[in-house]
């Protein structure tokens, strides 16, 4: 047998300078570090509004997650929600900004802050990798759970090494389907409501977990049906959505518009229900 043909049967192991490679080691080393000062936060901020917190570990670990991936490609741009200033337009300048570059590393270094602070634990550290605009990897992992979430453009997605596939529920009367309470409680949370009140009656039930970035990983792994929100970020959503698309699902603007890292009114399906999800978000904005 030929020295080629020996190397093309050798397993496929993971370098340490693949994407993939990178972004899992800074979501398992910034994870273990979140998990190990919970219930140490000591200085506790508040960005647009009361609901929207920040402690010096989201700072700390996304600095943790910076410096990891700039040892690795020092030439790629990072876009990292505690490196924007708050509200929606600092975030769509940002991302802006970003996409001048080739690659971009979008970091959320803690989904769900406020439950990390009240110990809840439903949290997670969500990153994606885009090049020229487009997703080609994603990594969500739970530090609670010890769940590590991975997938890479057209090579499927993935949970403790086992292929993730959305939930088969055909209709939504069937369907489990997740929200969030948006932190603008001037526009964002009373449209939200409208489509809530809508929702609750044509489900089995909603859930409202406060980590955009779990639940859509939950809906990649056919743990929840569906889930919604208004008024979200790039780096709340990135990693989640390709999670999605590898497993067979589908996520729009709640317009039924392709997705794209600039959309932030999110809707997220096993693919089947999109439609009628879609219809019931827009009976209900009238």
């Amino acid at each position: 047998m030929s020295a080629l043909n020996d190397k093309e049967k050798t397993p496929y192991v993971v370098s340490s300078k693949s994407y993939a490679a990178v972004a899992i080691n800074c979501a398992a080393k910034a994870g273990e570090w979140i998990k190990s000062k919970q219930g140490t936060v000591q200085q506790l901020n508040t960005k647009t509004s009361a609901q929207d917190l920040v402690t010096e570990v989201d700072k700390g670990a996304e600095q943790m997650i910076r410096r990891l991936i700039l040892t690795h490609f020092p030439d790629h741009a990072i876009l990292g929600e505690e490196g924007v200033e708050p509200g929606p337009e600092a975030s769509a300048k940002a991302l802006e900004t970003a996409l001048e570059e080739d690659y971009v590393w979008i970091i959320d270094p803690v989904d769900g802050t406020t439950n990390y602070v009240h110990g809840f634990p439903f949290y997670s550290v969500s990153i994606a990798l885009a090049y020229q605009g487009e997703i080609i990897l994603g990594v969500i992992y739970d530090p609670s759970r010890d769940e590590l979430f991975i997938a890479e453009k057209g090579k499927g997605a993935y949970v403790h090494g086992n292929p993730t596939r959305v939930s088969g529920e055909a209709v939504l009367s069937d369907s489990l389907v997740a929200t969030g309470f948006p932190i603008d409680a001037a526009s964002n949370l009373p449209q939200n409501m409208e489509a809530l009140q809508a929702i609750v009656p044509k489900v089995r039930n909603v859930r409202a977990g406060g980590s955009a970035a779990l639940h859509l990983a939950y809906v990649a792994a056919g743990r929840l049906s569906a889930y919604w929100e208004i008024g979200l970020n790039a780096w709340d959503v990135a990693a989640g959505v390709l999670l999605i698309e590898e497993s067979g699902g589908r996520v729009t603007d709640t317009n039924g518009s392709p997705y794209s890292l600039k959309v932030r009114n999110i809707a997220a399906t096993n693919g089947a229900i999109h439609e009628e999800l879609l219809q019931v978000l827009a009976d209900s904005a009238g």
